[in-house]
């Protein structure tokens, strides 16, 4: 098999990992669900931003930039991101219960979607470079992907009491990854460089940090259990821990 038929094959596997999360939604509803799940999804998302997207950024950048300009760069990109982030929050309603677990449903949909474009570019183009690299990307990313997954899928199916809709909502963001690797293959292969996946990983860590402390731990804290609240976080933020040194 070519580099570039398993291109797309890791990508959509680590991609479609994202409909594992969605295996809560059928347990029967209650709050320690939601609680944990929204925890636990904005552990991995606030600790991927810190230990994974930040970084790389700047180990893009760096290559092309001086240190103190790359540094600038990086910071200019995650506050563009979190900007980013508060203008569409601006527009998505939020004045009941439901609409706002719908609100971070939708709102964690948008973000993995814009997140995982780029990782499906990435794992694409380190596939067909060295397959070995990119078996270990998609691994990395599958890991990650199914948290997310709990993130759009639990939300949704609170608020809206449809499975159908939990589960396309996740679908949409989880195939955005090999949506990533067919751009890549069609078009962007001969424009995508470490200036622009520098910038993009830094604007994606700032979405990610938005949602995980702006979105997940307030509507989390709204059900008052603190201790399971602390609990699910720090099981996400260890996940990531692992999932960074162990791949």
């Amino acid at each position: 098999m070519d580099n570039v038929k398993m291109g797309f094959i890791l990508t959509i596997l680590a991609g479609l990992s994202t409909m594992v999360g969605t295996i809560f939604i059928f347990k029967k509803k209650n709050d320690r669900i939601i609680i944990s799940s929204l925890s636990f999804a904005a552990g991995v998302m606030s600790t991927l931003s810190v230990i994974d997207l930040i970084p790389e950024s700047y180990s893009l950048l760096i290559n092309i930039f001086p240190i103190f300009p790359a540094i600038i760069y990086v910071l200019i990109f995650v506050v563009s991101g979190i900007l980013f982030s508060i203008l569409i929050d601006k527009y998505i309603p939020n004045n009941s219960s439901n609409i706002n677990l719908y609100r971070v449903g939708v709102f964690s949909m948008l973000a993995i979607i814009i997140h995982n474009i780029p990782e499906g570019i990435a794992t694409f183009m380190a596939t067909n470079s060295d397959i070995m690299l990119g078996l270990s990307l998609a691994i990395a990313i599958a890991i990650h992907n199914i948290p997310e997954g709990i993130s759009i899928s639990i939300p949704i199916y609170y608020a809206t009491g449809s499975k159908f809709k939990a589960l396309l909502y996740t679908f949409i963001s989880g195939i955005s990854e090999p949506f990533g690797a067919l751009l890549t293959y069609l078009f962007l292969s001969n424009f995508i460089n470490e200036r622009i996946m520098g910038f993009l990983f830094g604007i994606i860590a700032g979405i990610m940090l938005y949602i995980a402390l702006y979105e997940l731990l307030p509507t989390a804290k709204k059900y008052k259990n603190t201790k399971l609240i602390y609990c699910f976080f720090s099981l996400g933020v260890l996940l990531m821990l692992i999932n960074h040194y162990v791949f």
